[in-house]
């Protein structure tokens, strides 16, 4: 059905901060029922464990953030002022780390996307990790969810594409570390503001 596979396990099984860079031009795919939503990721946050102090695993494991320790490749959803946040899991064997999708430029499904958001602006539908969590309809029924087969409701297609990187801290983070783990396709419109 697709014509790209979905990334496999050994994809996420690296550095977050080197996957959050790879993540970039990729295919983020969300089946809902028959009909297929997609969008190009355009912009990516990566979070390490105990010793990043904006991890969701900075206080140690808990019952929400579980999946953080578990094999890569699965979702980590959890909910931050009412939304959704998507993330992937991604890190070193016996390590611990995630990559948060933040924005994605909407490919397919457009008009239920449009429909799950009560919006007419394409260019406001997906730039910003709450925003694509609406428009794709994704909450905590899929966290743990595998990312690694295109048979799953939400997976991530290989795809080549060329693009500049930029980048910055993260987001709406009181502590951060002291490198930029923040990604983005420079000049991209979807990229949240």
């Amino acid at each position: 059905m697709f014509p790209l596979e979905a990334l496999n396990r050994e994809f996420y099984v690296r550095d977050p901060e080197i996957v959050a860079k790879e993540l970039l031009g990729k295919r983020l795919v969300r089946k809902l029922n028959e009909i297929f939503l997609e969008g190009i990721i355009v912009e990516t946050e990566a979070y390490y464990g105990l010793d990043d102090p904006a991890s969701r695993a900075y206080h140690g494991i808990k019952n929400y953030n579980k999946p953080m320790w578990k094999e890569p490749g699965r979702t980590f959803i959890y909910n931050v002022h009412k939304y959704w946040m998507l993330n992937i899991v991604a890190h070193k064997r016996n390590k611990i780390g995630a990559v948060l999708i933040r924005a994605i430029e909407p490919t397919k499904g457009i008009e239920v996307m449009k429909r799950n958001r009560h919006i007419q602006n394409e260019f406001n539908l997906t730039n910003g990790p709450g925003k694509l969590t609406l428009a794709l309809r994704i909450d905590k029924n899929l966290n743990g969810a595998p990312v690694i087969s295109s048979k799953n409701e939400i997976f991530i297609l290989n795809n080549k594409m060329e693009r500049e990187i930029g980048s910055s801290h993260r987001i709406g983070v009181r502590k951060d570390l002291d490198i930029k783990l923040r990604f983005f396709i420079k000049g991209n419109k979807f990229v949240s503001k």
